[in-house]
């Protein structure tokens, strides 16, 4: 199957920084990436744009990575206690979903996205780690206590 080569406009997660060049399937390119203006295809035209924005990606870029930092200084600190039932082997009835870390992140202040946590499966009382992707280089720990309900 062909791939069609494409500047990014934008970073895109698992594919590239904004200027990258990059081969996509046409299918990914045709439905997702140029639609939402994420990509282009690459003209003379696109590349003195690209070449224009650069210091502005770059800025944005730094000031991303910085936020990033700072937040997970913060969540490095913070500890969760989410209250479940359990059995009386310490068995949850259901299971600590990253949704639910998610929220009990939200209700501390913190924006998290749930897909961006991942955590191993939760489904006894204890203390667990999770761990949040805030940016590509930033990855930060959240403890989590499950406690009874």
């Amino acid at each position: 199957m062909a791939h069609v080569k494409l500047i990014l406009l934008e970073d895109i997660e698992n594919l590239g920084l904004a200027g990258e060049e990059v081969s996509v399937a046409p299918g990914f390119a045709r439905n997702y990436l140029l639609p939402r203006k994420l990509a282009a295809k690459a003209t003379p035209n696109v590349l003195k744009i690209l070449a224009a924005r650069r210091e502005q990606i770059e800025a944005r870029r730094q000031a991303e990575l910085a936020e990033a930092q700072a937040l997970a200084a913060k969540l490095a600190e913070l500890e969760l206690t989410i209250p479940m039932q359990a059995a009386a082997d310490e068995q949850l009835f259901g299971s600590v979903t990253p949704r639910m870390i998610s929220e009990k992140l939200a209700e501390n202040g913190f924006n998290v996205e749930h897909s961006r946590i991942r955590t191993e499966a939760i489904k006894t009382l204890g203390s667990f780690v999770a761990e949040v992707k805030l940016h590509t280089d930033v990855k930060a720990d959240v403890k989590i206590w499950v406690v009874r309900a």
